[in-house]
């Protein structure tokens, strides 16, 4: 598998900068957050509710598809190592560095300084307390996926994998809305631990519900994606999973004005995750149709988006914390909060992470 699959960088660059505007959104919808401007537009809400339902899903989707073009025939040990470099390494650097950030900004009428709640950082877990991971939890729940993952590389490279299962996997793909049946195993996961789990909280201990419904995506990530068969047939029924979209975003929309009783929010619940899954599809069918190819500026893209994921949120919020203060209008402070942003992502990653050996293997770029 040596031929580059440029459509996967780029929907990675686009699921990023998704997240990035996600995050200004935030500021304003009418969820509680971190800082929140004055007026809230819950009008975002439903529209946030729905980006939310497939984005981090595909983000999962796509590392496993990374994860087989990396991994190639490494060991399991050269593996592991590499994961914690370009994931551990960062977590605890961001715990540290660009987390206590963001909390401050928060509790910032509780501390005479940034100095001053460094010193209480470890007094309790945040929200009571301080001590947090923050937007990095997808750190966290993507090392643990990759070590838990370990084990399974030996099934993928056996023999059985290669003339067993692949080749079924190829005549399902082939099939019209073949892939759609995978939806099950998301599904079965849903109806055993979301009892047990039912809210996303990003704390991993009491998130499992979540943290398999990613590890599924993960392994389909892994095995579809990296099979240029099944991928050709993807692209080829491109229209049915447009169409599976949009008739499973209708259901969702109408099924989200109904009131709240039991049933109502299982059929909801049931339809987000077909939704997603036939989103997810259509970008991935569509990217491999129409975005297979490489430009100047697919790679220094590629190579900044992981450094931006991890800074863009602690400068939102200290951006934020000045732009939610000034006396304009939402959509004046939304334009000033994403310029001024993204102006100080790209100040820090050319100025100084890109230039600081160190400081690179921080933020998880590759060693040269």
């Amino acid at each position: 598998m040596n031929m580059r699959h440029y459509y996967i960088d780029w929907i990675r660059i686009a699921l990023i900068l998704s997240v990035f505007f996600f995050h200004v959104g935030m500021v304003f919808n009418g969820w509680d957050w971190h800082i929140k401007n004055d007026v809230r537009l819950e009008s975002l809400n439903s529209w946030m509710a729905m980006l939310h339902a497939w984005r981090m899903p595909l983000l999962f989707l796509v590392s496993g598809a990374g994860t087989r073009f990396a991994l190639g025939y490494r060991s399991k040990r050269n593996y592991f190592v590499e994961r914690s470099e370009r994931l551990l390494l960062p977590l605890i650097f961001g715990i540290f560095v660009l987390v206590p950030v963001q909390v401050y900004i928060e509790k910032i009428s509780s501390y005479s300084s940034l100095w001053d709640f460094y010193t209480h950082f470890f007094d309790g877990v945040y929200p009571e307390g301080n001590f947090s991971w923050h937007h990095l939890w997808f750190i966290v729940y993507l090392y643990f996926i990759s070590i838990v993952f370990i084990p399974f590389i030996r099934l993928f490279r056996s023999g059985y994998y290669k003339y067993v299962i692949e080749p079924r996997l190829e005549q399902l793909s082939a099939m019209k809305g073949g892939l759609g049946i995978l939806f099950i195993p998301m599904l079965i996961s849903w109806l055993l631990l979301r009892p047990y789990f039912p809210t996303e909280t990003h704390a991993f201990f009491n998130d499992w519900g979540y943290i398999s419904l990613f590890f599924i995506y993960f392994i389909l990530g892994f095995v579809l994606l990296g099979n240029l068969r099944i991928v050709e047939n993807l692209k080829i029924q491109r229209r049915i999973w447009l169409l599976g979209s949009i008739f499973t975003l209708a259901a969702w929309v109408e099924l989200s004005g109904f009131s709240g009783t039991s049933s109502v929010q299982t059929a909801r619940d049931v339809t987000a995750l077909l939704m997603s899954w036939f989103i997810c599809l259509t970008i991935l069918a569509y990217g491999g149709k129409y975005l297979n190819r490489d430009q100047p500026l697919r790679k220094p893209l590629n190579k900044a988006i992981y450094p931006f994921y991890l800074i863009h949120q602690p400068v939102i919020l200290v951006v934020g914390f000045w732009v939610v203060g000034i006396q304009t209008t939402v959509i004046e402070k939304s334009i000033l909060l994403v310029i001024w942003s993204l102006v100080i992502c790209a100040m820090l990653y050319i100025g100084i992470i890109s230039r600081t050996r160190y400081l690179a293997a921080c933020f998880g770029l590759k060693k040269k």
